[in-house]
């Protein structure tokens, strides 16, 4: 085992200075209004209102409701400046309300005519308000571009980019003009700049993740940080020779958001895998900076410092949320901190400036991938404290003893490979736990002034396994829709259509009896929730792909190997890996093949590093058991001064709130849909309100169209 604080860059810090503003300015807290994504420019989550407490809060009525006639899953963290509520609707149209009535002020509708205004189905998190003077504005994402609208009126700003809006691909180089760009995430605001998220393809088609900056007066792109290095940039031999081309290799985005010290002028940008995620034989090396946490310049993207959290990652071990800038005492100081959650379970706390590690981080020697060609890194660093706040191993001990097929899961287990959180994807399978979906997911955590962090949990496995791709001999002989599904759809959809629901992947067995061929076309080429784009596809590999889905293709598979059918099987993406899918590790009833609970909700001191209080969240009522259960949970908690934390996240439809100090469930209700993102909390003529989307649709959780808030009579 080997100690490390590295890979960390002190001589930028010397020049930037900012060593000489270490006074401990504390972040901005949310108070009448919750004007930024979670709360603030910290992400704390955090709120200073106090009327709704612990002695109270049993008494919490819904006040509003508000129906945006667009129904479907919804993360949407809204944000209220001076009494005006702002918000996304299920397929990413904006809209402001009021915030005390619920009453519309205005929705936003594509009026720009250009081309590519299309209907979007992606997912969004929220928006950003910004103002200098009389001039206040809404920026937002739809498809592939930024938008600038008046936040009084819902009407573009012209003045911004391309009549009102501008690319998301401005920086990310040639390659990147037919693919996948999204954001689902609000950028983050410093002075007239706005810092973006972008959401990639996976997969060997994704485009480059490039960090950029745009002005939010202008639209026009103001610097780029290469996560996938250029020559002569620090972290280039971390890959090999050329990769910042983007021929095979993509992506090292940050999707999940970021947090940002205006003070110090430091920007905070955790990054995810490069892809394709799962195969990396086409880029070996620890591959800086992907898997990151980015601390930068906010003024010219330049790095301050780094630390990578997975080496070489062939797990989809993304950063999962925007990082929480806090203030903790250690060792008898007051540093000023930031902490990353992480899918497999830990927490890693740094101080802002320099980067150093506040509790000993041990690099751990990791199993060997027995994949052809891959070479997985050899250790991978995990912190000595806190300790990690989701199970780390899945032993037969721990396979759901109430699970009518208990054995069979037992031998699923027995053939797989299941060497603690690290383990390689394999062909005959790998248990990855935690799962795809974490431990921590995108809603983040909340932190208070006390540094104490609140943090929801998921506890469930995932079964993949890692097998070379069909040739482009066996391809040429599929049928062209056939060999447009399989390259493209059957990773998640599965090879026979049928899908895996419990995972979020519907079938695709018989579609045409429950939606159009224009319906399905719109998916196909502008995504819906956590479905990518597939902007690659030309029009005629979309037609036969519809006409395979709807049963209308009329060329019988093998009777296609022309040199036309090679040219096209060709023209497919480069990884010469796949996986089986995107599966959950289920019983046959569809439930979690582990022992309870399946998701806890975490009270962490992150100035001891030891736990305040641990608490089940989530249940399946249907299962009739004694205590609560547990289940995946998406969307973070609000943590509020009365004393309170409030969660929703889960299936169930249950908003719940518990008591800050001991974890207790003070009190909770059920919403009109399954609501997976996290709330907002905020006071209008003194009155105190909570606020969150309904929109249901994840975990196969019914359809919902509203937000709602609650308050005391």
């Amino acid at each position: 085992m080997k100690r490390i604080y590295l890979p960390l860059t002190f001589a930028a810090i010397t020049v930037f200075g900012v060593a000489a503003l270490r006074s401990s300015v504390e972040p901005p807290s949310s108070g009448d209004d919750w004007a930024e994504y979670l709360g603030g420019p910290d992400r704390s989550h955090y709120s200073t209102l106090t009327q709704i407490d612990t002695s109270n809060v049993s008494q919490l009525k819904m006040v509003w409701q508000y129906h945006t006639l667009d129904s479907g899953q919804v993360q949407c963290n809204p944000i209220v400046k001076n009494g005006v509520l702002y918000g996304m609707t299920a397929t990413t149209q904006p809209f402001a309300i009021d915030a005390a009535t619920g009453e519309k002020r205005w929705t936003w509708q594509d009026t720009t005519g250009l081309k590519g205004s299309v209907r979007s189905q992606s997912t969004s998190r929220g928006v950003v308000y910004w103002e200098s003077g009389s001039d206040r504005r809404i920026l937002f994402t739809r498809g592939s571009w930024l938008y600038a609208i008046d936040a009084t009126t819902g009407k573009p700003v012209l003045s911004f980019g391309e009549q009102g809006r501008t690319s998301l691909k401005a920086g990310l180089g040639p390659t990147a003009a037919d693919k996948f760009v999204i954001s689902n995430t609000p950028g983050t605001v410093y002075g007239d700049l706005i810092i973006m998220p972008m959401r990639l393809s996976e997969g060997a088609d994704a485009a480059l993740g490039n960090i950029q900056a745009f002005n939010i007066r202008t639209g026009q792109l103001t610097w780029v940080f290469h996560t996938i290095p250029h020559p002569g940039e620090f972290g280039y031999d971390t890959w090999p020779k050329d990769t910042y081309k983007n021929t095979d290799v993509g992506a090292a985005n940050n999707w999940s958001g970021m947090a940002i010290d205006r003070q110090r002028g430091i920007v905070f940008v955790p990054t995810g895998s490069a892809a394709f995620d799962f195969y990396g034989g086409n880029r070996l090396g620890q591959n800086l900076f992907a898997n990151c946490l980015l601390a930068l310049e906010a003024k010219t993207g330049k790095r301050l410092w780094h630390f990578q959290f997975v080496h070489h990652d062939i797990l989809d071990r993304d950063a999962p949320a925007p990082p929480n800038l806090l203030t903790v005492t250690h060792n008898g100081k007051k540093i000023d901190a930031v902490a990353q959650a992480t899918k497999q379970g830990y927490i890693f706390l740094f101080d802002r400036v320099t980067g150093k590690p506040l509790f000993p981080i041990n690099e751990v020697p990791v199993p060997a991938s027995d994949v052809e060609g891959e070479k997985a890194w050899p250790t991978q660093p995990i912190p000595t404290k806190p300790a990690p706040y989701a199970r780390q191993t899945f032993s037969e001990t721990d396979v759901n003893p109430l699970a009518t097929n208990r054995q069979e899961l037992v031998e699923s287990l027995r053939r797989s490979r299941n060497e603690g959180p690290f383990t390689p994807l394999s062909k005959r399978g790998t248990i990855i736990y935690p799962g795809l979906d974490g431990g921590a997911e995108y809603g983040g955590a909340g932190v208070d002034p006390d540094g104490i962090m609140y943090l929801n949990s998921n506890e469930m496995a995932w079964l993949i396994s890692l097998d070379k791709k069909m040739s482009n001999d066996q391809l040429a002989q599929l049928s062209p829709g056939q060999r447009v599904y399989t390259t493209t759809c059957a990773s998640c959809h599965g090879a026979e259509r049928k899908g895996n629901p419990a995972s979020g992947f519907p079938s695709l067995v018989d579609i045409h009896k429950r939606r159009s061929r224009a319906y399905v076309d719109n998916i196909v080429s502008t995504g819906k929730g956590m479905m990518p784009a597939f902007a690659g596809l030309s029009n005629m590999q979309k037609q036969a792909l519809l006409a395979f889905l709807f049963g209308e293709e009329k060329q019988e598979v093998g009777m296609t190997n022309s040199s036309e059918s090679r040219k096209a099987a060709e023209t497919q993406p480069k990884a010469s890996y796949q996986i089986s899918g995107y599966s959950k590790f289920l019983d046959k009833n569809g439930y979690p093949a582990m022992k309870q609970p399946w998701g806890t909700l975490n009270a962490i001191n992150l100035n001891t590093g030891e736990y305040v209080w641990k608490t089940v969240l989530g249940n399946y009522p249907e299962l009739n058991t004694k205590e609560p259960t547990g289940s995946e949970s998406y969307g973070g908690p609000v943590v509020t001064a009365g004393g309170l934390v409030i969660i929703a996240g889960t299936k169930d439809t249950m908003l719940r709130v518990f008591a800050r100090k001991t974890g207790k469930l003070l009190w909770q209700t059920k919403l009109p849909a399954a609501s997976f993102a996290t709330p907002c909390t905020y006071s209008v003529n003194g009155k105190q309100y909570i606020a969150l989307a309904c929109g249901g649709t994840k975990l196969g959780a019914p359809k919902g169209d509203s937000y709602v808030a609650f308050a005391l009579p």
